[in-house]
């Protein structure tokens, strides 16, 4: 099948950077999106292709803006139910509010459900691709999974390890989440657009033997991802250094344990060193970029201009339930703001970068998504513009595409998501 999608078409080749590099974008005023069978034929100016659209169906979208889908490199769909609960900081905030959500997903029923209504809304917020936390129960993977593959989504998920220092009735063992894990990667591992995440909730609450097995499952399993957090608050780091007093820092103890590798997804990353991001660098990790969490939770500021300065591999990530909203494009202007604050920039077309081809870049699925080459996954967003009436007016006033989409990514919200389509067939999202 084929189908051709015509409006304004941005995506990014590579990391525009601070200086907002054109040379790392491709923008097409009046374009046209090719697809054939759920994957990029071209994309290119209207003019040069419409005359090899003969046949096919033609959707056009005046005055939108086509991008690719958005990859949310962090988020936990557990927590979707205490989204905006007031107050703490982390180690608080997970006991008060994260912790009792959590239990309550023991219920596979309620795990179902929430599953369907999570990937619903991010959908409706035009993220297409996701690297998800699960609950310490095997079924949480199991229903994400199952709810992914019928709405033909590509997600990466894990069920949670997690064996101390949490409350009871959300431990497993060391023998028991190697299991229930290697249980999960042979079901689902590969099967379709799903992938599985070696998943130890943070060193905090996995002991020694638990991040060994965790560490074998990784080893075990090459092509799985790591999903972890790292560094996310002082409090946090404290805690991994009186826990772990061998180990120089806290990215040291997953290292050692054979947790940092490509494909290991580290959320939050702010409390680092030069060595660690050398060293992150250095074996293929990644950071996924929080900062609707990070200010809601009082954790600190990233710091992108030193983890792209080390090669660091950055995407963002909602991380809701800490994070405040689904939508990529709400926490690029909290990311404008945190890098703001340290005299860094945040030029829209890196914003984009980060929520697509950055993100996939992050997740080693660049070969895959994160923008629209000839042979990746047609998924993609259509952006309105004149969403609500204020960016209308705002948009109308626009000399650039530059200007339109900083405009919008500052004044997001679902209502801008016009459309969202997964392999090329348009969602419906209830």
């Amino acid at each position: 099948m084929r189908a051709a999608y015509r409006a304004s078409i941005l995506h990014c080749l590579s990391d525009p950077g601070e200086s907002a590099d054109l040379s790392a974008v491709d923008y097409f005023e009046d374009g046209l999106l090719l697809v054939e069978d759920g994957v990029v034929e071209a994309v290119g100016d209207a003019a040069t292709l419409l005359p090899q659209c003969s046949g096919m169906a033609l959707t056009e979208f005046p005055g939108k803006i086509i991008v690719p889908g958005f990859i949310d490199c962090h988020v936990h769909f557990p927590q979707l139910d205490i989204i905006a609960s007031y107050g703490e900081q982390l180690l608080d905030w997970l006991n008060r509010y994260a912790y009792p959500a959590e239990q309550r997903f023991a219920d596979r029923a309620h795990a179902k459900e929430v599953a369907g209504v999570f990937l619903d809304e991010l959908l409706r917020n035009g993220t297409t691709t996701a690297l998800v936390f699960g609950t310490v129960h095997a079924h949480s993977a199991d229903v994400i999974f199952e709810a992914a593959m019928a709405r033909g989504m590509r997600l990466v998920a894990g069920k949670v390890m997690m064996d101390q220092n949490c409350p009871e009735a959300l431990r497993d063992t060391p023998e028991s989440s190697y299991a229930e894990s290697r249980a999960l990667i042979e079901r689902w591992h590969g099967q379709g657009r799903l992938g599985y995440a070696v998943t130890p909730r943070f060193a905090i609450t996995s002991s020694e033997a638990q991040l060994a097995a965790a560490g074998r499952l990784a080893a075990e399993f090459p092509d799985t991802w790591v999903h972890t957090h790292l560094a996310e608050n002082t409090s946090e780091v404290d805690v991994i250094r009186k826990q772990f007093p061998r180990h120089r820092s806290y990215l040291d103890v997953y290292e050692q344990f054979g947790l940092l590798r490509e494909r290991s997804v580290f959320a939050h990353c702010l409390h680092l060193d030069d060595d660690d991001r050398q060293c992150m660098a250095k074996k293929g990790g990644a950071a996924a970029f929080c900062p609707t969490s990070n200010l809601f939770l009082g954790s600190g500021l990233f710091d992108l201009r030193a983890m792209r300065a080390a090669n660091v591999r950055c995407g963002l990530g909602t991380d809701v339930g800490g994070g405040t909203s689904l939508s990529l494009l709400r926490t690029a202007s909290e990311a404008y703001k945190v890098l703001h604050l340290q005299d860094q920039s945040l030029p829209a077309t890196r914003a984009l970068y980060l929520a697509t081809l950055g993100a996939a870049e992050a997740l080693y699925l660049d070969d895959k998504v994160g923008n629209f080459e000839s042979g990746k996954e047609a998924d993609f967003v259509v952006l309105d513009p004149a969403g609500t009436s204020l960016s209308a007016r705002r948009t109308a006033a626009s000399s650039s595409i530059d200007e339109t989409l900083f405009a919008i990514t500052m004044l997001a919200d679902d209502r801008h998501v016009a459309a969202t389509y997964v392999a090329g067939k348009q969602c419906e999202i209830k």
